[in-house]
């Protein structure tokens, strides 16, 4: 039933896909097997849209279905939750001249189900809305994401303002987004790459010393 949740989730069959994932929880499937077709599915869905095969309009039908997936699975892995207190704060954003949400909206949700205390500042957020989290949040991490090839540049200037606040010494920076990898956290300035929301986490969990 997982193949055929990845499938209809990777096809736009919105209804069946909720349906499937609803059918799968109410056969006792482990939730984080639900979880793990639609993050399956989201590769395909990314892939179909490098190659021109999708556009936005999937994208954010794709990101509508995660999320109501998320809020069906989202109960039952917090009553299965052994800790109480979170394992840390995590602030979020994707940078400022970028408006992609997607991606960043799927680390936010894994972080939050995996017992971080999420910030998520939305989408465009300028330096200094980072810098006001930060001083406001007293993070662990602070997770910056861009999908645009602008976003190399304002992820650069984001951490220079952070550094320049005086704050850059108290979080640890990831990054992520499409266009990402290692070396372009080497040229940003981040501590990390994610290249996708599992990787998110157990960064976070590595640096706030989560199991």
């Amino acid at each position: 039933m997982k193949e055929q949740l990845v499938s209809a989730i990777a096809d736009m069959r919105e209804e069946e896909a909720l349906q499937l994932a609803q059918q799968m929880l109410d056969a006792g499937e482990d939730p984080q097997a639900v979880l793990d077709a639609g993050k399956e599915a989201m590769t395909v869905v990314g892939d179909r849209y490098e190659d021109g095969e999708y556009f936005l309009p999937e994208l954010i039908i794709a990101g509508d279905m995660l999320k109501a997936i998320g809020d069906m699975v989202k109960p039952m892995l917090q009553a299965q939750a052994s800790q109480t207190e979170p394992l840390g704060k995590i602030v979020l954003g994707t940078v400022a001249g970028d408006i992609h949400d997607l991606g960043k909206d799927v680390v936010g949700f894994m972080l939050d189900i995996s017992n971080f205390e999420v910030h998520d500042l939305g989408v465009d957020v300028p330096p200094e809305k980072f810098i006001q989290a930060i001083q406001e949040v007293n993070p662990e991490v602070v997770g910056l994401s861009g999908f645009l090839t602008l976003a190399f540049d304002q992820m650069r200037v984001t951490i220079e303002a952070i550094k320049e606040a005086g704050l850059r010494d108290s979080v640890k920076i990831m990054i992520g987004g499409a266009i990402m990898d290692d070396s372009a956290a080497q040229y940003i300035g981040a501590d990390a790459y994610g290249p996708d929301a599992t990787a998110a986490v157990k960064l976070a969990k590595s640096w706030t010393g989560g199991k």
